[in-house]
């Protein structure tokens, strides 16, 4: 990764939001689960399971799914997380647009609609199906694929557009010699 760009991936107002409304809810089920569940009977370990652990172990996990990110290189896109990278194939990259609209009354079909993060496949009528990895979907980058399209949203998103483009006239170019 010797030419590689970064670029951050702050929280916006949003995301700060739902992050805490999950984390109290997530929190709370457990207290509950510790302070109100049956002590003695069989439905003990069943209740820890559903009341404590599950929820305590949905935050911990969700934690390692946070984005943190963003690096390009002449080849990928690194979406990084906590402690590991998302990389995304560049290869059969059409077009990279900034679109503040992109994720408006999207559809989440799979993935995380707030938990430390907007991750996952979603869906709305402008854009189709596509996958985000974002944080605030106000800086939202449409990355047109052949086959899918991606949503990233850094903290620049004007400069991310302009540094993809370079990388598609890099590739161009290198393909012409």
């Amino acid at each position: 990764m010797n030419n590689s760009i970064k670029f951050k991936a702050p929280w916006g107002a949003s995301l700060i939001f739902m992050t805490a409304l999950c984390i109290v809810i997530l929190l709370g089920v457990s207290l509950i689960g510790i302070f109100f569940g049956p002590r003695q009977n069989i439905s003990f370990f069943p209740w820890i399971i559903a009341m404590v652990i599950f929820p305590l172990i949905t935050l911990i996990i969700s934690v390692f799914f946070i984005i943190r990110g963003y690096i390009i290189t002449d080849d990928f896109l690194f979406i990084q997380r906590l402690g590991w990278k998302s990389k995304v194939d560049l290869t059969d990259l059409v077009s990279a647009e900034y679109n503040p609209d992109a994720m408006d009354s999207s559809i989440r079909t799979f993935g995380n609609g707030g938990l430390f993060a907007f991750a996952g496949a979603f869906y709305n009528k402008n854009i189709g199906s596509y996958r985000a990895f974002a944080t605030i979907p106000e800086r939202s980058v449409v990355l047109k694929f052949q086959k899918h399209t991606v949503v990233v949203t850094p903290d620049k998103p004007k400069e991310f557009v302009e540094k993809i483009k370079n990388v598609l006239t890099n590739r161009a170019m290198k393909g012409i010699k």
